[in-house]
């Protein structure tokens, strides 16, 4: 009689663990990822990549041209990637020719331009509209009235730049003229990338 008490009791400590475990699992598959890293976007090449891949990363994401006033930043941002690649930054490129026509080139003459001019080697991806109906839908929430920060609104130019903590969270913005390498930008990274991943 002891024993089949105790088999019964082993039984149903199986089964407890196994709903435990089936409830765990479940709750972490209902998570949603955060909105910023929940699209697909096409590279540079042309082949899809899952922003969620970034996910524990801090990233940058800038929206390009290759003949802008600007322009000039992509040394800041090539130099700020390889400063803080290693710690877990990771920049996103992706160009735009929706201001004055100032990114006219297809992928091929818009990958050539950043690596011969720049050595870009951070993630480039392929050409977007940022506003409007046509706009990509990462930058449909980045431009939303969603956006968990204080600036918000449509992209104004070239080179605007959004920060996403580890977490995938949006946690500032930078307009056109503050450039990767100043100091209000540099220290936001760093205190991200000291953040918990």
């Amino acid at each position: 009689m002891t024993r089949s008490i105790l088999i019964v009791a082993l039984a149903l400590a199986l089964i407890s663990g196994c709903r435990a475990t089936t409830e765990r699992a479940s709750q972490q598959e209902q998570t949603p990822m955060p909105a910023a890293l929940d699209f697909t976007m096409n590279s540079i090449d042309g082949k899809p990549v899952k922003l969620s891949r970034y996910l524990g990363k801090v990233v940058l994401i800038v929206n390009v041209a290759s003949k802008c006033g600007h322009t000039p930043q992509y040394a800041d941002l090539q130099a700020l990637y390889e400063k803080y690649h290693d710690q877990g930054l990771e920049i996103l490129g992706f160009p735009c020719n929706q201001f004055r026509g100032q990114e006219p080139g297809d992928a091929a003459q818009i990958k050539s331009f950043c690596q011969t001019n720049y050595g870009v080697t951070f993630d480039m991806f392929a050409k977007i509209d940022v506003n409007g109906p046509k706009a990509a839908p990462l930058y449909q929430y980045l431009t939303g009235p969603d956006l968990p920060i204080e600036d918000q609104g449509k992209v104004k130019w070239n080179f605007e730049k959004f920060l996403l903590d580890r977490q995938g969270n949006v946690i500032a913005r930078y307009r056109s003229k503050i450039k990767p390498s100043s100091d209000e930008v540099v220290d936001e990274i760093e205190a991200a990338l000291d953040g918990e991943g």
